[in-house]
């Protein structure tokens, strides 16, 4: 691991972090803006001034998630372009796949084998595949229409619950309240 150089008082940091590409993000935005408008059908150019977006952008999209049928195209003037399918069945491991350059992986040798010299002496590759499904499956059980819901960053979503965390029922929640305790009898010492 290298070490960063001490920071000037003042000065801003970008460190590097795991993240989707641009096109995922903007892929995902419009496939909620089609999802909180199923009505009608939208057009490239629409959908980029609605979301403050250029329109090639949108329409390279749009036409990328409508090869992965995440969304259906009709020509013509009333054409445009609507979900495929119901947002509750549009999952985000589903853009991922439409919109990213490569194969879903946090390292290379996690999404494909054959790109490292150290795969067949690697100790730390079978963890990083681990770590690798772990995501996939969190990517896989949210959908199109989780992500439409505005849910505070401090609150996680529901069912979610942090890992090895146990499990709480409203019963036990409720148990554990002080409010909800009866007070108890303070017992003093005569000295």
């Amino acid at each position: 691991m290298a070490l960063l150089p001490a920071r000037k008082p003042g000065e801003r940091r970008l460190l590097p972090m795991l993240r989707i590409n641009r096109l995922t993000d903007y892929g995902t935005l419009a496939l909620t803006y089609l999802a909180s408008h199923p009505e009608r059908m939208h057009s490239a150019a629409d959908v980029a001034v609605q979301l403050g977006l250029g329109a090639p952008t949108v329409s390279k999209v749009l036409k990328a998630l409508g090869r992965h049928d995440l969304v259906r195209s009709n020509r013509g003037l009333r054409g445009g372009y609507s979900l495929s399918r119901a947002p509750e069945s549009i999952t985000v491991a589903d853009i991922v796949d439409a919109l990213e350059d490569q194969p879903f992986g946090l390292t290379e040798c996690s999404a494909s084998t054959g790109l490292c010299g150290f795969e067949g002496s690697c100790r730390i590759r079978s963890n990083w595949q681990r770590i690798n499904r772990i995501v996939r499956r969190t990517l896989e059980s949210v959908t199109l229409a989780d992500m439409m819901r505005v849910v505070p960053l401090d609150e996680a979503p529901a069912g979610a619950h942090a890992p090895g965390a146990p499990k709480t029922t409203a019963r036990a929640r409720k148990r554990a309240s002080p409010a909800a305790r009866p007070a108890q009898p303070r017992e003093e010492s005569i000295a």
